[in-house]
């Protein structure tokens, strides 16, 4: 790192501390300030926030190391931008006109106290061991590999890097709340968006162009039915990404992320009305279509770099893994100031991601957890274990970043993982709630029950069969099952069946619980459900969701859909 980089990321810090110290000048008296901004954002604000807070350092190192190791593979999860139209258009009038703060209080509502009661904890137990740890730990890898350094006062730069990222970006979350976050990541986007566009420029020109890339990357087969790195669309047989099952599962996975989980929806809760909402999602839509250029796409060009032998600075690029690739290129390709502009996206990425994921955690324990046991609490009261509540998710993301620093080399693929079993139940309460009137308060609820139940069955069952090959000292689990002969219906079922497939059955098994269980079962009154699925809308409730949108929303939603429409068509 020159000096000039030190500067701009100097620069960069002011800028960000100058926003910081404004929004806390602006006083906050309730808990809808702290949480929503007073429920008075706008779509611009709306729309990078969606954004900033969805990248974040597994896309930095996981989307580029996938990139690197697999191709185009993940790029079903990132080109999503028309998931996030479903929010904008489907589930953003529910939400809007129900005013609840949070995904779990909009199921109370349509189903009972017990499934806000189970969403708010399996909502709050992974953002702790997953998307904290996980963001922590990638922060404290990129910037290990950035900056170099292995070491300062005889302690692990990761260990330096990780909490000093968690510790900053803690105290303007803790500070300012909501506001803090949308507004600084008003300035996060484009800084971040302007320096992977600089990555992709300068490592295009090294590796020789976008039809050299493409050239070594299809050169390069990734399974024996002829698919290479560049296919989208891959065989069926594909034992990792089948096409049938990438679609099924990215699709209940996008789903279950962009339209119900807190974590994204908060930034729209926090629209000043419908009309701002939506388009919000539309803005942050086509800022979803460009990761796959950003991060997936430099992955790949540093794998080409790689294989072709660049030289840079007199050496030859190289990765010491796949994971190494973003981080390596910052190194290695960029002058002095433009470096530290870089960086300064990377630290923009991180520290939204975080604040965003700190911000929900404390909403969803302050109003789903210690408002329902002390609903006569002040707001100044709120306010305060709101604040609390955030020092405490972090406490608790440090305390796990060691566990995940031991699963570092495959980070990616169990977030994926995990997320694929956690999403099919809750995607399944939420779908059936805005569509199907009949649905009832307790299949909702256990349609969730069950969802979560056969997710965990199935992550022990990874774990437990991952042991045992271990212990007999095999690598890879269907191996060891075919030597040691393996063959129940268990192992048949929550071990062998693809887990993109296995998600696609979650959903549907779900969706069966929640059928089968609201023929038994009373339905809710209908003054409970007025204006929360559609066939309960009034015509007033239909006039003012018609009088949010006109022909300029629908024009840029069909230049989304287009969009992605050439892209799976140009990478088949």
């Amino acid at each position: 790192m020159a000096t000039l980089d030190w500067i701009v990321i100097a620069g960069f810090a002011t800028v960000l501390i100058g926003i910081i110290v404004w929004v806390f000048r602006q006083k906050e008296e309730t808990s809808g300030d702290y949480f929503l901004a007073g429920r008075d954002a706008t779509w611009v604000a709306i729309g990078a926030s969606i954004f900033a807070s969805n990248i974040g350092s597994e896309h930095l190192i996981g989307l580029a190391g996938a990139g690197a190791s697999s191709g185009m593979a993940m790029a079903h999860w990132e080109i999503q931008g028309w998931m996030i139209l479903i929010l904008g258009w489907v589930f953003v009038p529910f939400y809007s006109r129900s005013m609840v703060t949070t995904m779990p209080e909009f199921l109370e509502r349509r189903y009972n106290k017990e499934s806000r009661t189970i969403l708010s904890l399996i909502s709050l137990v992974s953002y702790v061991l997953t998307k904290v740890a996980v963001t922590v730990y990638a922060g404290g890898l990129v910037f290990k590999e950035v900056f170099g350094i292995e070491s300062i006062w005889g302690i692990d730069f990761f260990w330096i890097s990780a909490i000093g990222l968690v510790l900053i970006t803690a105290v303007y979350t803790v500070i300012g709340g909501m506001k803090s976050v949308l507004y600084t990541s008003v300035l996060q986007t484009p800084i971040l968006l302007l320096g992977s566009i600089i990555i992709v420029v300068l490592g295009l020109r090294a590796v020789g162009g976008w039809d050299e890339m493409l050239r070594i990357a299809s050169a390069v087969q990734i399974n024996d039915y002829g698919d290479t790195m560049t296919n989208l669309i891959r065989s069926n047989r594909d034992q990792d990404f089948p096409w049938l099952g990438v679609l099924i599962g990215s699709s209940v996975i996008g789903f279950w992320y962009w339209c119900t989980d807190q974590y994204i929806v908060q930034r729209v809760l926090s629209g000043r009305d419908e009309t701002q909402a939506r388009r919000g999602t539309i803005f942050g839509a086509y800022l979803k279509l460009t990761p796959v250029f950003l991060f997936l796409i430099p992955g790949m060009i540093a794998f080409a770099m790689a294989q072709k032998g660049v030289v840079i600075n007199g050496q030859v690029f190289s990765l010491t893994s796949s994971d190494a690739a973003f981080p390596t290129m910052v190194a290695t390709l960029l002058p002095a100031g433009v470096k530290g502009l870089v960086v300064s996206g990377i630290l923009a990425a991180l520290m939204s991601s975080l604040a965003s994921l700190f911000n929900s955690s404390a909403m969803l324990f302050t109003i789903d957890f210690y408002k329902k046991f002390k609903p006569s609490a002040t707001e100044k009261k709120l306010l305060r274990v709101g604040r609390i509540a955030t020092v405490v998710v972090v406490i608790l993301g440090i305390l796990w970043i060691p566990i995940m620093r031991s699963v570092g080399n495959v980070l990616y693929e169990y977030l994926q993982d995990v997320q694929s079993v956690l999403s099919p139940g809750i995607a399944a309460a939420f779908l059936l709630g805005v569509l199907w009137t009949k649905a009832t308060p307790k299949a909702g609820m256990w349609g969730m029950i069950a969802g979560f139940v056969i997710g965990i069955i199935r992550i022990g069952a990874k774990v437990l069969y991952t042991s045992l090959a271990k212990a007999d000292g095999f690598t890879d689990v269907k191996i060891w099952a075919l030597e040691t002969g393996v063959s129940n219906w268990f192992y048949k079922l929550f071990y062998g069946v693809n887990w993109l497939f296995f998600s696609g059955g979650m959903l549907v098994f779900s969706l069966l619980v929640i059928f089968v269980v609201s023929q038994f079962t009373k339905k809710a009154d209908e003054t409970q459900i007025q204006g929360l699925t559609f066939a309960s809308l009034t015509g007033e409730q239909k006039a003012l969701s018609r009088a949010s949108w006109n022909q300029w929303d629908v024009m840029h939603t069909l230049i989304i859909l287009g969009f992605t429409i050439a892209f799976y068509i140009y990478f088949w």
